[in-house]
């Protein structure tokens, strides 16, 4: 069964009750499997059978609920048509892709505008269809990655609702203040005591600046559920119309009361507008990170096409074009150097402050500096498939799953509204028959204080804020955690399963050793090995060429070529079989090698891998290649193992070789001589002992062992189908990142702790304080918006942790 996934970026939510409302929904929608709402990022991930569902249902149930899905508009001008069948043909293939809403063509025009999700598709992708189907798209309008903020749009509605808001509620404020027995010294306008002044500053923040509220409830109920929007209008109701229920009555006493609450409804929302407002502007930079790794991103690129040398918005490169990067310049594009040489600064990418140098053949990374010299470079990744594109959606949905200590709060914010009113209602009656008998104004503040102090936004943040923050923390560092439940199991870890090669070394060997038969001519020995090792990938292989060719040695090509995995190679080079690889290789072949062992054991223990050669049936040889400890392998070991943790190197290499490598990094559980299968076995005996076992790695043959570990950490400068197979990529490939990811995660499971604790506290002790009356509902108001506020910003100092130096 195949399976999609698509995100959609969600807006109206006010509270986490609002995000498992959605959730459900999606949920029930036939064809998704699955739906996770992020209440912070505002956000849903949405596993889908695309035989049985689309995104335009999702969106219509999304819509539905009383919700509004966002989606981007860009238009284009089209060239290239000759008929309103060419427009068809375009409208057609642009409506087919995924993640575009709707996309409609002006034949006379020539243009074309898109509704699309940006998270699903992008322009270059569009660009790119519509160039297969021989027509050519051009931006117009707004420029590439001027897409305007959805959120920063809110943000600016709500400032100009506040001051609004303010400004009408400050009289109402003031009134309410200098009529306390301790303020009224305070001088107060007679004219705002007046019961119709007040009504007529408090009914345009009552349903103008207050609408949200009215219309979220609204179709909260209506879908049978409630959320904070619910209770706020209640509560603010309450007052409003019991105040406005005492203007009438006071009409021919010409009176002016004092006894209103017109002031609880109009303080109560601008206070909630401004909660609201700093909530925003928190969760807003818990999103810095996503920000500074697209701040790396070039913007335009010098591309040649037709023989022209144009400056071009970066989104608008396709794979194939060649691309100059002049000295100083970021790379725009991940691509392959087809003209020049120069030093690249890869510090972004790998945290190596040394620049690399770059030839012709070699690959660049987007968004690494170009230090000194000219490049001609030809596009090979562009847009969402860049090292960097690809980093960002890792983070991106780490930051938007969910880690499964979020199902407490998830499963507590769907009953919560419920409760709190029934809670409230009983307030009221106790307060009205029983503590204060036919005081009604008396039972309905506190009615009002405690449906107001009761909001879950708190609850729903806790959890969501604080993997935002401690993810993005951690790729800052080149950790990238796949998901909330990744970085949520980290911490819990005991034991780390380290490969060898490429991780604890440095994966390059060099030859070091050749020794020969009697009788058999060293140079020939050689050209016959570095030519049957040619075809091989393995990194040893790899050693074995350069060191051959270093001498001068013109390789030829093989006649048969075969790799055994976990014991070397079978060849056939100018009419003879050759073997290369292990002792076992060697006895499956029934060769005698009996007489050169104690030479083989002898390079072993000096950590060099010795392999064995024959040709045609005979021993004729050994080569040694050796391979180096990374600098700061010692150093992260040993950090490890101060953290109680055990630390074991598994590698298919022999043991005395394994044990050399092992006693120079101070590690004292090794497991040699495993084939690739094998390791994966290894790790699973670990598990069946209790252990919590992260394996890391960084080769093709690592990718079992990676998938059954707990955790599976990948060396990002290892294979694409290691990291794949893994939950975290180390793309520096220093091992002191385990460590830093061990102890990011910690950081965050005790924030997100934290968080839980005082948004249960919060509710727990300040709906019964409410209760009880010792809280006036404008003060609860206060410290409702207040506790949103304060979760946000405490999950906001993960981004202050520091690991180890950039």
């Amino acid at each position: 069964m195949t399976q999609k996934e698509a995100t959609l970026q969600i807006s109206g939510m006010t509270c986490a009750a609002c995000a498992t409302r959605i959730e459900k929904g999606l949920k029930k929608i036939e064809g998704v499997e699955e739906a996770n709402v992020n209440f912070a990022l505002e956000k849903t991930q949405i596993i889908y059978n695309p035989d049985q569902t689309d995104v335009k249902k999702m969106k219509e149930k999304v819509q539905s609920l009383g919700y509004n899905v966002v989606s981007d508009k860009v238009e284009f001008q089209i060239t290239g048509m000759t008929c309103a069948a060419c427009a068809n043909k375009i409208e057609r293939r642009l409506n087919k892709l995924d993640g575009i809403e709707q996309a409609a063509v002006n034949f006379a025009l020539e243009s074309v505008l898109v509704e699309y999700h940006p998270d699903q598709v992008s322009i270059s992708d569009m660009k790119e269809a519509i160039k297969k189907l021989g027509y050519t798209l051009e931006q117009k309008q707004e420029k590439a990655g001027e897409q305007v903020d959805h959120r920063q749009k809110e943000i600016e509605k709500q400032q100009r609702k506040f001051l609004f808001s303010l400004i009408l509620s400050f009289p109402l404020l003031w009134a309410m203040v200098s009529h306390f027995t301790f303020t009224r010294f305070i001088w107060l306008p007679d004219i705002f005591m007046n019961p119709w002044m007040q009504f007529a500053l408090a009914t345009p923040v009552q349903f103008i600046i207050g609408r949200q509220f009215y219309v979220g409830a609204f179709k909260a109920l209506r879908n049978k559920s409630a959320n904070m929007d619910v209770l706020v209008a209640l509560g603010t109701s309450a007052a409003y119309f019991y105040s406005l229920y005492l203007s009438i009555k006071s009409i021919g006493s010409n009176a002016h009361m004092v006894d209103l609450y017109y002031e609880t409804s109009a303080v109560l929302i601008t206070l909630i507008i401004l909660g609201k407002l700093f909530e925003a502007k928190a969760k807003g930079r818990s999103s810095d990170a996503i920000r500074k790794l697209m701040g790396l991103q070039a913007k335009n690129a010098t591309v040649v096409r037709d023989g022209q040398e144009m400056m071009i918005p970066i989104e608008e490169v396709l794979a194939g074009d060649i691309v100059y990067v002049k000295p100083g310049e970021k790379v725009p594009v991940d691509g392959k150097i087809i003209e020049g040489q120069s030093a690249l600064d890869e510090s972004m990418l790998t945290g190596e402050s040394i620049p690399v140098d770059k030839t012709i053949g070699d690959i660049v990374i987007g968004s690494t500096m170009n230090k000194n010299g000219f490049l001609k470079i030809r596009a090979t990744k562009v847009g969402k498939d860049t090292a960097l594109a690809q980093i960002v959606k890792v983070v991106e949905e780490a930051q938007g799953s969910k880690a499964p200590i979020q199902r407490l709060a998830d499963v507590i914010s769907g009953i919560f509204v419920p409760i709190v009113v029934g809670i409230a209602l009983i307030t009221f009656l106790v307060w009205y028959f029983a503590v204060s008998p036919g005081e009604f104004a008396v039972a309905l503040e506190k009615f009002i204080a405690v449906l107001v102090i009761a909001c879950p936004c708190a609850l729903g943040l806790a959890t969501p804020t604080s993997i935002m923050a401690g993810s993005g923390r951690a790729a800052e560092y080149g950790i990238l955690f796949k998901g909330g439940e990744h970085l949520e199991t980290t911490h819990r870890l005991d034991t780390i399963v380290l490969d060898k090669t490429g991780t604890v070394t440095n994966g390059k060997p060099s030859l070091t050793d050749v020794i020969v038969a009697k009788g058999m001519d060293k140079m020939e020995f050689l050209q016959l090995v570095g030519t049957a090792e040619r075809n091989s990938e393995h990194p040893l292989a790899e050693a074995l060429v350069e060191g051959v060719k270093e001498k001068g040695i013109e390789l030829g090509s093989s006649d048969a070529f075969e790799a055994i995995p976990g014991f070397g190679i079978e060849a056939k080079v100018n009419e003879k079989t050759l073997l290369i690889g292990t002792r076992r290789l060697m006895a499956k072949n029934n060769i005698s090698v009996q007489h050169v062992l104690s030479r083989m054991e002898d390079l072993e223990k000096q950590g060099k891998t010795a392999m064995l050669v024959a040709i045609d049936g005979d021993y004729a040889g050994i080569v040694a290649v050796a391979d180096t400890i990374k600098e700061t392998s010692k150093e992260a070991i040993a950090r490890l193992q101060n953290m109680d943790l055990e630390v074991v190197m598994i590698t298919g290499d022999n043991t005395q070789t394994a044990k050399a490598i092992a006693d120079q990094v101070g590690i004292k559980h090794v497991i040699a001589e495993v084939l690739p299968e094998g390791k994966a076995e290894e790790v699973k005996k670990l598990q069946k002992t209790g252990k919590k076992v992260a394996m890391v790695g960084d080769g093709i043959n690592d990718a079992p062992a990676l998938a059954t570990a707990d955790i599976g950490m990948a060396i990002g400068t290892g294979a694409d189908v290691a990291m794949e197979a893994a939950d975290i990529t180390l793309i520096r490939g220093d091992l002191n990142s385990i460590a830093d990811a061990i102890y990011m995660s910690k950081k965050t499971i005790t924030n997100i702790k934290q968080n839980l604790f005082w948004a249960l506290a919060y509710n727990s002790l300040g709906i019964p304080v409410a209760a009880v009356g010792f809280l006036a509902p404008w003060l609860a108001g206060a410290a409702m918006a207040f506790s949103s506020v304060s979760v946000v910003l405490n999950a906001l100092r993960l981004q202050r942790v520091k690991l180890q130096r950039l």
